[in-house]
């Protein structure tokens, strides 16, 4: 039987105050029973989250950074020296479904023998499915996504909007690269957790996530963007995952 309070969820703010509010409201309403620790990383200076009136239902640990810090070095501070059997990484942009509780599917699903990240389906607003399963995007990949217009052929990876790993796991893949600068972080993870030996396990759970790439409207973030594709397409993880057998 799976333990009860046995998962750790990491959540780092960088102007999103008002929506990490919303969000550990939401938490402690639908899934105080499965979690016993959130972090939240304040990564620019922000206003204070508010208690509610008989405190939080789980433990909340504030970090304030001096300077930001990327997505990958925040959730690395946030995690390291995890005791909880499994950590999540979830963005404040998330929210839960009204009357759906993702979590004890998600952690089923991580408890699975072989399973190295489980995750939930994404929708919108509306219920329409996000696109959060993906290809490792190679350019041969990207070629046929953007130009040819072709659907996923497999899923090699999923956007760390919400995942769940079991702390060996995360231990062993000793968490995201931190060379990575805002993109590409995800990708790079989940394909250690598949050399690893892990298994990507969709979770009969579902959350609302809308988020849009800021790469798609921002110069910066289209130039950060390109230099972490840049950085994935040297790396030996990239090519090693693609003599690997797909995953089913």
């Amino acid at each position: 039987m799976k333990e009860s309070r046995c998962l750790l969820v990491s959540v780092v703010s960088h102007g999103h105050v008002e929506q990490v509010q919303a969000l550990l409201e939401q938490l402690a309403r639908s899934s105080a029973a499965h979690i016993a620790r959130v972090v939240v990383t304040h990564n620019v200076p922000e206003p204070a989250l508010r208690a509610p009136a008989n405190g939080w239902p789980f433990q909340l640990q504030l970090v304030f950074n001096s300077r930001p810090q990327g997505f990958g070095a925040n959730h690395n501070q946030a995690l390291h020296g995890a005791q909880e059997s499994f950590v999540c990484v979830l963005n404040p942009d998330v929210e839960l479904i009204a009357g759906q509780e993702p979590f004890e599917a998600l952690l089923q699903a991580a408890s699975l023998p072989g399973v190295g990240c489980a995750y939930p389906q994404q929708v919108d607003k509306l219920g329409l499915p996000q696109d959060c399963e993906r290809e490792t995007p190679t350019p041969l990949a990207l070629w046929r996504r953007w130009v040819l217009r072709r659907p996923q052929r497999r899923v090699d990876w999923v956007n760390a909007a919400c995942i769940v790993l079991p702390l060996p796991i995360w231990q062993t893949v000793k968490g995201f690269d931190e060379a990575y600068f805002m993109y590409c972080e995800d990708v790079d993870l989940c394909l250690r957790v598949r050399l690893a030996g892990g298994r990507l396990q969709r979770a009969e759970a579902w959350v609302v996530h809308a988020g849009q790439r800021a790469s798609h409207h921002q110069f910066w973030h289209l130039l950060w963007h390109v230099s972490s594709l840049l950085r994935l397409w040297r790396s030996p993880t990239l090519w090693r995952t693609l003599c690997m057998k797909p995953q089913a």
